[in-house]
């Protein structure tokens, strides 16, 4: 399923025209990303949490010439299932 999936989907259930859908999920999207680039998290109940982490830097190794490569520490998105969802899923 992909975005443009979940927009029909959204759509169908809310029987709204499938732009309103569309820019409806584009704008949760938007809020997420949008609180993740500013350090927080995003908790939606029955779903899970989205947030972000620090991955130290590391040294690592280029398959193709062997040499070793310096990665610098970063900032990635992350996501905490939660409890519900697990369950489900199971």
């Amino acid at each position: 399923m992909n975005k443009q999936d979940v927009a029909e989907k959204v759509h169908a259930i809310l029987g709204t025209t499938k732009a309103d859908a569309e820019r409806a999920v584009e704008a949760m999207i938007e809020c997420i990303v949008g609180e993740l680039k500013r350090g927080g998290e995003v908790s939606v109940a029955g779903l899970g949490i989205f947030k972000t982490k620090i991955r130290a830097a590391r040294a690592a190794r280029n398959p193709r010439t062997g040499a070793t490569v310096q990665v610098p520490s970063m900032r990635v998105p992350k996501f905490q299932a939660a409890k519900a969802l697990k369950e489900a899923v199971k």
